[in-house]
């Protein structure tokens, strides 16, 4: 699977515009492909079975959303404490609200990021989103 902003995300933009990718709490996960899998269908983390879910971010830091020309978002590189688990082959960003079923998921990354696929030993991890943006709407 190739990085992916999920389409349910993209059909509210269109709608409501929401939600505000600079003010939103985004977050974060690493994930086990061989525990779940993209679907184009998804669209809340109650999706993603908390098996696959390796470790989970704070809120990610300095998020910026360039021109509507551009559509890129990006945001400050992300430290994962003490991780291990399961490999890790993707990561998924979702809007935290506290409740699973109300958490929209934003985009799928496997690609492009330095260093997936990983297995995790214990220690922290960082991801370093590419220079280009995490993604592109």
């Amino acid at each position: 699977m190739a990085n992916a902003v999920y389409p349910t995300y993209r059909n509210i933009l269109g709608t409501t515009g929401q939600p505000n990718l600079t003010s939103a709490d985004i977050r974060a996960i690493l994930v086990d492909t061989g525990t779940y899998t993209y679907s184009a269908a998804h669209d809340f983390l109650d999706d993603v079975a908390g098996g696959a879910r390796i470790a989970v971010s704070s809120t990610l830091g300095s998020p910026t959303f360039a021109s509507v020309a551009t559509g890129v978002f990006d945001a400050a590189d992300v430290t994962f404490t003490a991780v291990s688990g399961s490999s890790v082959e993707a990561i998924i960003l979702y809007v935290h609200t506290g409740v699973e079923a109300t958490s929209r998921l934003l985009a799928y990354i496997d690609t492009g990021v330095t260093g997936l696929p990983f297995t995790p030993s214990g220690g922290d991890v960082t991801i370093q989103w590419p220079a280009g943006g995490i993604f592109i709407l």
